[in-house]
């Protein structure tokens, strides 16, 4: 016999090499004939130490629970207590949990009530721990005599599915209050075939609801008629989109007849191991090992779960959002040069902002070393390169809705950009800049998401091509690492990735002046090129994908117009500005190619691309004094056309006062605006710095202050 199954196991290990479909392969029995000789139904915790059997013994109902010394795995199983439950349920049929296990629910063909059909529910002064288990304190709802003999439920406990044997269906119920049996409506269901020889004896969902699993029981010593079915579902947890498998699983026991009852998976650890009920004469629970997530039959598609789609996306679109948010900053710059060309000292300081990012709140404050300052003294004037230097801080927010098949983003960018550039005659600069960028997206409502770190350098210069017409060209390269985290609602995998990124931008302004006010009409070509390397997921091994090398082509064209103005204040100048810009994204499709790591099925996401069409807009204003204030603010909106968009603001202020004195107050956010208080003062050569920040949305206080002292050597 072990030799028999050792050429089994060798030869189920070549067929999925060579990437051939294999089904479940058997692992171990666990007799449980001493706590019951009708076991039905069976259940693990999330963390796989305990195990659930119910089922009875004549008319005495009971649940059997069970440590196990490694997680999931039969052979290792104790029993901790055999509770009986027959003063409420005779024949229980299937076991769950609510969500968090404080409440066990438990199905039964036969009560105290008048022997009808019902489910009883208990609460579990320890999660988890049947021997907690008051069995007088329970509530317990009649069932019509439909003969149950399974139930789930969804995520939240919303939903209630049973499978009544006596009408073949199975029927789904909506509670208004979750995991509340008592709150079900009428419910609706769908019909299964009638059976010969077999009963229902049990039933399952995998954990995202997109797949759900119908076991069938010989019930005349055929182990042929032991099967399980397969059910696809378009929505998750809605029977109605339910389409069967062509294909169903037929038992094969390792030795003699069995009757197959109950079904359940590891869940926490991606669900590739199966586990039923064997009620026959050997009273036994079933392991068996599966070849990928759920495949009893065939693997969970990942395309059609519209988390993975959702971050295959969020990964492609932003790649190629970094070449705009790259972009910006310097073309920013050089629009800024273009306004204020006139002025002596073209340093331009707006990088005071608080990242939530920690390294980007460190480099923050790392970056700004005294030739970078933005005052007016001997030092700053003295370089004898002739260089400006600027920086500009960045924080946007957003979210593009979901679609039919991929869930909704919420998007996180925070970036610093520094700078430097000088004038080669008196209307063309060029300059180089770098950016550290941080991009935290949300992908649906399970915990799934994307980390990105971008490091981007940027060579740039603008020229006139006539006397009112002027180009902005800039070419770029990028570092990308990326982490991801894919999480499914009860297990979740995780990755790395690594990317590198060429591209560039150019513009073409014409300028035309009335009086102060300047109207610039622009069009711009943004071009781009991402490769993402392969990478392989890791922390399920039923779940675990591995992606192949993506390659992202990136084309948007804009057309667009600046409106700004230059108004004599006193004692200084307010130049306000509105943007208005359309975005047209060319860009050609991009390809994911991915499979199970387990057994190299494959799958492709074709057709991955952002927004098409997207408007732009935006409004703020620089103000300089004589004084030596100096503001600059910028408010941003992006909208895709359709759904989705992203807000960006900024601010920044600086005030000296004296030669060796300086305030700065910066502003950031749209939904928690941060805030931050500088002053600094030169004593003997050496820079005093305290800084204050305060948010000012924050239900909680949270001062935070610090004193910096440097030099120069």
């Amino acid at each position: 016999m072990k030799n028999i199954r050792f050429i089994f196991t060798v030869f189920i290990g070549l067929l999925i090499h060579f990437k051939v479909y294999a089904g479940p392969v058997f692992v171990s029995n666990k007799s449980v004939a001493t706590e019951m000789n009708t076991p039905t139904g069976i259940l693990f915790n999330p963390s796989g130490s305990k195990m659930y059997v119910t089922g009875f013994s004549g008319d005495t109902g009971r649940i059997a629970q069970y440590s196990l010394s490694t997680p999931f795995s039969i052979s290792s199983a104790s029993l901790d207590e055999n509770k009986d439950i027959s003063s409420v349920l005779k024949r229980p049929q299937d076991i769950k949990f609510n969500s968090d296990g404080t409440k066990v629910f438990v199905i039964s063909t036969k009560s105290q009530i008048d022997d009808g059909d019902s489910i009883a529910a208990w609460s579990l002064g320890t999660p988890y721990d049947i021997t907690s288990l008051n069995v007088s304190d329970d509530t317990e709802t009649p069932l019509s005599l439909n003969d149950p003999r399974a139930v789930d439920f969804n995520t939240d406990g919303t939903k209630m599915f049973i499978v009544e044997m006596s009408s073949n269906r199975i029927a789904e119920y909506k509670l208004s209050t979750p995991y509340d049996p008592d709150s079900k409506d009428s419910g609706v269901g769908i019909s299964i075939s009638a059976v010969t020889n077999q009963r229902y004896q049990g039933f399952g969902f995998s954990s995202d609801g997109y797949k759900m699993f119908l076991v069938k029981a010989d019930h005349t010593a055929n182990n042929a008629n032991n099967v399980i079915e397969e059910y696809d579902l378009s929505v998750p947890f809605n029977i109605k989109t339910a389409v069967i498998n062509s294909e169903a699983y037929n038992s094969v026991p390792v030795e003699n007849e069995e009757s197959i009852a109950g079904i359940t998976f590891n869940f926490s650890q991606g669900a590739n191991k199966l586990y039923y009920i064997d009620f026959r004469d050997g009273d036994l629970v079933r392991e068996f090992d599966l070849p990928c997530a759920y495949g009893i039959i065939s693997c969970m598609n990942p395309t059609s779960d519209a988390d993975d789609v959702g971050s295959v996306e969020a990964q492609s679109s932003s790649t190629k959002k970094l070449i705009q948010h790259t972009s910006y900053p310097v073309l920013n710059r050089m629009e800024w040069l273009r306004r204020n060309k006139d002025s002596v000292n073209l340093t331009n300081q707006n990088l005071k902002l608080q990242f939530s990012n920690e390294i980007l709140a460190s480099l923050s404050n790392l970056l700004m070393p005294s030739s970078l300052t933005n005052d007016n003294t001997s030092s700053n004037k003295s370089i004898s390169t002739n260089w400006s230097y600027w920086s500009e801080g960045t924080i946007s927010i957003g979210k593009v809705g979901d679609s039919l098949s991929s869930s909704a983003k919420s998007i996180n960018t925070s970036a610093i950009t520094i700078g430097a550039d000088k004038k080669v005659d008196q209307d063309r600069s060029h300059g180089f800049a770098l950016r550290f960028g941080n991009d935290d997206v949300k992908v649906g409502k399970l915990g799934s998401a994307l980390d990105m770190n971008s490091l981007s350098l940027t060579i740039y210069e603008t020229r006139p091509t006539s006397d009112n017409m002027f180009m902005d060209i800039l070419l770029g390269a990028s570092a990308i690492k990326t982490n991801l985290i894919n999480n499914s609602g009860t297990v979740s995998t995780n990755g790395k990735r690594n990317g590198q990124q060429v591209f560039s931008s150019i513009k073409f302004r014409e300028t035309f002046t009335k009086e102060k006010i300047n109207f610039t009409p622009n069009i711009k070509l943004d071009l781009g090129l991402t490769t993402l390397s392969d990478y392989k997921e890791k922390g399920a091994e039923g779940l675990n994908l591995r992606f192949g090398r993506q390659n992202i082509g990136t084309i948007v064209s804009s057309l667009g117009s600046t409106i700004d103005n230059t108004i004599n204040i006193n004692n200084g100048i307010l130049k306000p500005k509105i943007q208005l810009q359309y975005n047209a994204d060319l860009s050609p499709s991009s390809r994911q190619v991915f499979e199970y790591a387990s057994n190299g099925t494959t799958y492709v996401i074709d057709n991955i691309n952002s927004s098409t069409h997207n408007y732009n807009g935006s409004f703020g204003f620089d103000l300089i004094t004589d004084n030596g204030l100096s503001i600059t603010s910028n408010y941003e909106r992006n909208q895709n056309k359709g759904a989705g968009h992203t807000d960006a603001f900024y601010f920044a202020g600086k005030l000296s006062s004296r030669k060796d004195e300086t305030y700065t107050l910066s502003l950031d956010g749209i939904q928690n605006f941060n805030t931050k208080l500088d002053y600094k003062r030169s004593v003997n050569g050496f820079d005093i710095t305290f800084s204050s920040n305060y948010n000012l949305t924050s239900l909680i206080p949270d001062y935070g202050a610090n004193i910096e002292v440097s030099t120069n050597f």
